[in-house]
């Protein structure tokens, strides 16, 4: 079996056209899975995948092709980049062309195996898990649930002489739990480097407070309410939000950052001033890949500038739109400086303090929204989403939660959120409820926002 730091050197050495990129990703996963207060499935998986982008000289300019082989054996190496060159001559001139990066240091792990998550990861949740199941019987409460550690250890080689390797560790858990006849359902989530730190003993604790809260019910009918938005809650606007600060997208008029009469609003004051919106690859327990590692090019990455170190960056910060995602190649084009997109992604608001219970204290009439689902884009533009609440919406009062109310369809945008901000709580890592399947590195802090638009009563649970 042949190692990843081997399948880099195989393909480099037979690349034959002007340049040539590497990219081994060796992922592996150990997780279980529970239904009913019982196990259901257990397992680990373990998978390669090989990338070649190969950069050839044609008519017109430098062409890039990308083809990928999973769990490849060295015969296939060879073929691997030859598919990759013609693939390069297929597409044509590349108009984000540029040199690799060189003169990058290697990382001092290069030679190292990749890093491997297995069942012994999860041990720490098995004493958890069995008293969660006795209780859970034991009160007539069913829970449901996954728990995942995943380790994607990327290696990357390229024909400038660069050799970088980053091993990235995921940890997530989910629990829902219902009750009386699966007429309540509540749900909650964690994300971190580690599973070693969660602590399912709390997050049973959170599920069934809410099972709790949905004894009594209250009517509210739908408008605009006050929310108080959990972590959870707001990094899924978030991330939204951050996926759609692009610069070529803006500078050509189909983002919320596009400015009227061409350009982007860099430099505008968009959000609450209270408002931090940033990301750092080094940013502790959200630790990211530090350089760029991409195998295809579009307006917020470009395979030219993989290796290239990967920075902390303000995207609003003071609520002002300080910076969009950039590649090099879209940099020059819309005037604005290099900033690669970054893997994680933290919001501060400053003088906020205190936990969601702190938060919900503080409030003195608002609906609290537990998580939201099924999200999408219903204009660029403005950024209006539209979504639907799920797992439990309660109404507050007076610094108390006094009931569940129904589910709400909601139709409103990241960009309004974050200028009617009321009150705030403190960032924590969370685990999103509808992206947290594609990006699960956010800190986000409980927020009250006035005049959340509830649009209409929905049937979810």
């Amino acid at each position: 079996m042949s190692t990843p730091q081997e399948f880099v050197e195989r393909a480099l050495e037979a690349s034959a056209s002007r340049g040539c990129v590497v990219l081994v990703r060796s992922q592996s996963i150990a997780n279980v899975r529970w239904a009913r207060n019982t196990l259901t499935t257990n397992g680990e998986t373990l998978a390669t995948a090989v990338s070649v982008v190969a950069l050839v000289d044609v008519p017109g300019g430098v062409a890039a092709g990308s083809v990928t082989l999973n769990n490849p054996g060295p015969e296939g190496i060879v073929d691997l980049v030859r598919r990759a060159e013609r693939v390069a001559v297929e597409e044509g001139p590349a108009d984000d062309a540029g040199d690799l990066a060189a003169g990058i240091e290697a990382s001092p792990d290069w030679g190292d195996e990749p890093t491997v998550a297995t069942s012994a990861d999860l041990s720490v949740l098995a004493p958890q898990i069995g008293a969660l199941f006795e209780s859970g019987r034991a009160d007539g409460i069913e829970h449901f649930g996954y728990a995942e550690q995943s380790v994607t250890t990327y290696y990357l080689g390229t024909s400038s002489g660069v050799r970088l390797r980053f091993a990235d560790p995921e940890g997530r858990l989910e629990l829902t739990a219902k009750s009386h006849a699966r007429s309540r359902s509540t749900w909650a989530g964690r994300a971190a480097r580690s599973l070693a730190g969660m602590d399912l003993d709390a997050v049973d604790r959170e599920v069934r407070q809410g099972l709790a809260w949905q004894a009594n019910r209250v009517d509210v009918a739908p408008g605009r309410h006050t929310a108080v938005l959990t972590p959870s809650a707001v990094a899924d606007l978030m991330i939204e939000l951050y996926w759609s600060s692009v610069a070529r997208d803006a500078a050509d008029g189909q983002s919320v950052w596009s400015q009227a009469g061409g350009g982007t609003r860099r430099g505008e004051t968009v959000a609450d001033p209270r408002v931090h919106l940033h990301s750092d690859p080094l940013m502790a327990g959200l630790e990211a890949v530090p350089f760029v590692v991409t195998t295809g090019s579009s307006g917020s990455s470009s395979v030219f500038d993989n290796a290239l170190p990967v920075g902390a960056v303000s995207w609003i910060r003071d609520g002002v739109l300080e910076n969009l995602i950039t590649t090099r190649h879209t940099a020059v084009e819309t005037g604005l400086p290099f900033r690669p997109g970054v893997e994680n992604l933290r919001l501060d608001l400053a003088g906020g303090t205190g936990s969601l219970e702190d938060v919900v204290a503080r409030t003195q009439d608002g609906l609290l929204v537990t998580c939201l689902w099924y999200n999408r884009v219903v204009d660029p533009q403005t950024l209006l989403l539209t979504g639907l609440t799920r797992d439990g919406v309660y109404a507050v009062r007076g610094g108390e939660v006094v009931g569940a109310v129904t589910n709400f369809r909601f139709n409103d945008s990241p960009v309004g959120v974050l200028n009617r901000v009321d009150d705030a709580g403190s960032p924590v890592a969370t685990l999103a409820r509808e992206m947290g399947d594609y990006f699960n590195r956010a800190a986000m802090p409980p927020m009250v926002v006035r005049d959340f638009n509830f649009s209409t009563v929905s049937q979810a649970s």
